[in-house]
């Protein structure tokens, strides 16, 4: 080998060295945390770890070490990250009164990743010694009844977190986590907090339910609406499976139903309603794919005006337990009943000839005081369940493990067509319709959709793209900027949640000159009369506050 051939060896040697060197240094090391609680028990005590895999990674073995005689020693608990990355151990002790120290490690890759470790005492509490699981569900809720609270992203201010322990010693015995939406944005911050709350809930003994937050298509198409009711129930199907299903203490997810807009102005105003008929069709398909796929009998959420004014009376609908919002009256009046008016009855799928309404849990104020319940901030949302504690177990009765098929896909391929477009002058936007399906023919879950040109492509200012969904899969592109000329590019879809895979549809876009406006000569300021401001609105008047 020449010497100048040994040296460009030697380099070339050395940058891939420095590049693989970088490329570890930059690369996001994975940390592991570790949460250790006794959690109340029917029988012998009951210690629950938990924590998550920062990144998320799916499927890690995660094991338990414990501190004997001054070394670690692994155990034989473990447990698999969910896609989340989050994972929870749950094991008896019998050993009482000791003070001993725990931690948890895994692989990434070839690199093992421990916790920092935790000490607990396991305390005998004789009051849970009772063998009935039911004993432990306090009827410590106004009027005599189980008292739970609903939360989402809005009781994590500045990404706060919930003291369960207090939430329970408060006489909560569940909680209804929002764990999806039909929105992407608002469904990854119920991911985050979803993956936070659940196995800490729980460990604090809390039993755990789950609401998805819907947003109706825009069709009168009976086969959209269909379709579209499948697809979000997919997705709270794929959210339910990446937390590792259901557990004996979760409550069935409830559908959230409370808006039958979906149409909105530029302006923030409702432009189009959905027709009673079509919200009904939408709520029991949904309903009716949860239920068969998860046998559980999932839960409905409402408030009365929207049952009776959005909706057809339906006895598919009347099936489901019925979860209330109703404000203003207050449950320690045993007597008192949430779906009354004055002067006769709300009329929905679960009024009754009495006007009475069988519903099972009732939200009876969004005002209860977050800080007594270990809540950052200033407001919750309070319910009361209907019936007796062994009325509450049969809700959790019927575990539902998924399988691999049932998790949710990564960069599952997509197919994108443009059904039609209209593109003329630079005074008008070029409009897409545009629809993305799977494989199976049915619409993507997540994801959007827009307008990416090819070279040369040279606006003068930046181009104004909206992508308004219709129904799942279905978008209209309105793209407003784009100059004079003959332009290619494609409709591309992406999907940040990394669900559906990229893919896209080429387009020639003709766009001609149009009329440039003349511009106006500015007019003299007229000067504002002063406005009052508004007066404040208490959104906590009338209702409740416990």
């Amino acid at each position: 080998m020449s010497r100048k051939k040994f040296f460009a060896v030697l380099i070339s040697g050395l940058l891939a060295f420095a590049t693989l060197d970088m490329s570890q240094a930059t690369a996001t090391p994975s940390t592991l945390t570790l949460t250790l609680k006794q959690t109340p028990s029917a029988s012998e005590p009951i210690v629950t770890m938990y924590g998550q895999i920062k990144p998320a990674k799916v499927g890690l073995k995660i094991s338990v070490q414990v501190e004997l005689d001054k070394s670690w020693q692994t155990t034989d608990l473990t447990a698999k990250t969910t896609s989340g990355g989050a994972w929870k151990v749950e094991a008896l002790a019998t050993a009482l009164s000791a003070s001993v120290k725990y931690r948890v490690f895994t692989k990434v890759g070839t690199q093992s990743v421990y916790s920092v470790a935790r000490s607990i005492v396991i305390k005998q509490i004789p009051e849970i010694a009772n063998v009935d699981p039911a004993s432990l569900i306090d009827l410590a809720g106004p009027g005599g009844r189980i008292h739970g609270v609903d939360i989402s992203r809005w009781q994590h201010p500045n990404d706060r977190t919930i003291d369960f322990a207090k939430m329970y010693s408060a006489g909560v015995r569940f909680v209804m986590i929002k764990a999806a939406d039909s929105k992407d944005i608002s469904d990854a911050q119920a991911l985050k907090y979803l993956v936070m709350d659940h196995n800490a809930a729980q460990a604090a003994g809390l039993f755990t339910g789950f609401y998805y937050y819907t947003t109706l298509p825009d069709s009168t198409d009976p086969n959209v609406i269909v379709n579209d009711a499948m697809a979000q129930a997919q997705k709270a199907i794929w959210r339910l499976a990446s937390i590792g299903g259901y557990s004996d203490r979760d409550l069935s997810f409830a559908l959230d139903l409370e808006n039958n807009c979906v149409r909105v102005s530029s302006t923030g105003k409702c432009t189009k309603y959905a027709a009673r008929s079509d919200v009904t069709l939408w709520a029991t398909t949904w309903l009716s794919v949860l239920n068969l796929r998860t046998g559980r009998t999932p839960i409905f959420y409402s408030y009365p005006q929207f049952l009776e004014n959005a909706m057809t009376r339906s006895a598919e609908l009347n099936k489901y337990p019925l979860w209330m919002a109703h404000y203003g009256i207050n449950p320690a009046d045993p007597l008192a009943q949430p779906g009354q008016k004055n002067g006769g009855c709300f009329v929905h799928s679960w009024t009754l000839a009495n006007c009475s309404v069988t519903w099972s849990m009732w939200q009876y104020t969004s005002c209860g005081i977050a800080g007594k319940y270990g809540v950052p901030g200033g407001r919750l949302d309070l319910n009361v369940f209907r019936g007796t504690p062994n009325t509450f177990l049969d809700l959790v009765k019927g575990t539902w493990v998924p399988e691999v098929a049932d998790l949710m896909p990564v960069q599952e391929p997509s197919t994108t067509t443009i059904n039609s477009f209209s593109a003329s002058t630079t005074n008008k936007p070029a409009i897409f319709d545009v629809s993305v399906n799977r494989p199976t023919g049915n619409p993507v879950v997540t994801g959007t959709v827009s307008f990416v040109p090819e070279a040369p492509f040279n606006p003068p200012a930046p181009l104004t793209q909206t992508a308004v969904r219709g129904s799942s899969g279905n978008w209209v592109l309105t793209v407003k900027g784009i100059p004079a000329g003959t332009w290619n590019g494609s409709v591309s879809f992406k999907d940040s949640s990394g669900t559906h895979a990229k893919s896209s549809s080429p387009v020639t876009l003709t766009i001609t000159q149009g009329a440039i406006p003349t511009p106006k000569p500015s007019a003299s300021p007229t000067p504002k009369p002063t406005i009052s401001p508004a007066p404040v609105v208490d959104p906590c008047k009338n209702q409740i506050k416990n």
